[in-house]
C-alpha cells in the first residue's frame, strides 16, 4: 500500500496493485484434461455395476466404518486431578 496525502494532512492508505511481469502474461494455460482410455471407463462401469468402490468417488461404507464410534456422554470431560494415583 502506498500512503497518499489528503487535504487535511492525514495520510490515507490506498491499494495499488503490483504490475504484472511480462513473463506472467505469456504463461500458457494448462492443457485440457484428457479422458480416460475406453478400457478404464469400461472397467469403472463394470465395478460400479457390481457395487464396488470406485477411485475418486464417495464410498458410504468407508465413511460409516471410518466414523468415530464415541457417542456423546460416553466419556467424561473432567480432567484428572494431579497426583491422585490414576
Amino acid at each position: 500500500m502506498t500512503p497518499t496525502p489528503t487535504a487535511t494532512g492525514r495520510q490515507r492508505r490506498m491499494f495499488v496493485p503490483a504490475p504484472v511481469p511480462a513473463s506472467a502474461k505469456s504463461v500458457p494455460l494448462a492443457p485440457p484434461q484428457v479422458q480416460d482410455p475406453p478400457i478404464y471407463r469400461d472397467l469403472m462401469r463394470a465395478w460400479a455395476d457390481r457395487g464396488r468402490t470406485l477411485p475418486g468417488r464417495h464410498d458410504p461404507e468407508w465413511a460409516r466404518l471410518a466414523a468415530p464410534q464415541v457417542t456423546s456422554g460416553q466419556f467424561s470431560g473432567s480432567q484428572d486431578p494431579r497426583d491422585d494415583g490414576r
